[in-house]
């Protein structure tokens, strides 16, 4: 079976390792991969600044390029959550392109999910896996009810999770939230800092790149230059 891999903005400008390590991870489950070489931003960050006509332009881009694929799989919480949920919102007034997004949106699912409950992927004990520590990103969580699969997968592969205070709690980053709150934002991202360090391990996972560049960028800034900061397909991957 095909699917179309959304490889988010983020991903492909700031970290493409991740995309390969998610194509690897899909792959290795038995599927197909395609990635759509013209595909382009989901939309969110145009949405989140209230500017619908561009976020429905891109999603209407979307629906075109992803709606031909079995399955539709992001390595993201906030780009899934934007294609999975916030098109409804898009294409409410516009029944043709509901239906067909309608149709497409049942095939959507962030990676770890897709993993667990399409692919139901079986990876091999990791010789070296070490104790880390989880930040559930909010989109993930709240929109799409991604809490235990990126555990299931860490398990599966021997690693250890350590959960830190908060573990549930925003990073702070929320898109153009960081951008127009700054104050705000800077203090949310210390604290789960924080707890971070609090939780003793030296590598925090997490599964959406802006969650990972806005912590790992304040952990930096803030002199802590030896806690790692993955994305869950990066370590799922490694050695495979």
């Amino acid at each position: 079976m095909r699917v179309g891999l959304f490889v988010t903005c983020l991903v492909d400008l700031m970290r493409p390792e991740i995309g390969f390590a998610a194509i690897k991870l899909i792959e290795r489950a038995g599927f197909e991969v395609v990635v759509p070489p013209a595909q382009t931003c989901c939309g969110q960050p145009a949405y989140n600044s209230g500017e619908r006509g561009i976020a429905r332009d891109l999603a209407e881009k979307a629906l075109r390029e992803f709606e031909p694929f079995d399955y539709v799989v992001v390595p993201s919480g906030s780009c899934g959550g934007m294609i999975g949920v916030h098109y409804a919102d898009l294409f409410r007034d516009d029944p043709e392109l509901m239906g067909r997004y309608e149709r497409m949106r049942a095939k959507v699912f962030e990676l770890t999910d897709f993993l667990v409950n399409v692919a139901k992927i079986e990876l091999p004990r990791a010789e070296s896996a070490g104790a880390v520590t989880y930040h559930d990103s909010c989109a993930g969580l709240r929109e799409l009810g991604v809490k235990q699969q990126p555990r299931t997968l860490l398990a599966m592969r021997g690693v250890a999770v350590t959960e830190m205070q908060g573990c549930e709690h925003c990073c702070g980053f929320g898109g153009t939230f960081a951008v127009k709150y700054g104050n705000i934002s800077t203090a949310i991202v210390d604290e789960k800092c924080e707890n971070v360090r609090a939780s003793g391990a030296a590598t925090v996972v997490l599964g959406d790149l802006g969650c990972m560049l806005n912590i790992e960028g304040r952990l930096r800034r803030t002199g802590d230059a030896t806690t790692r900061v993955l994305h869950i397909a990066q370590v799922l991957a490694a050695d495979l």
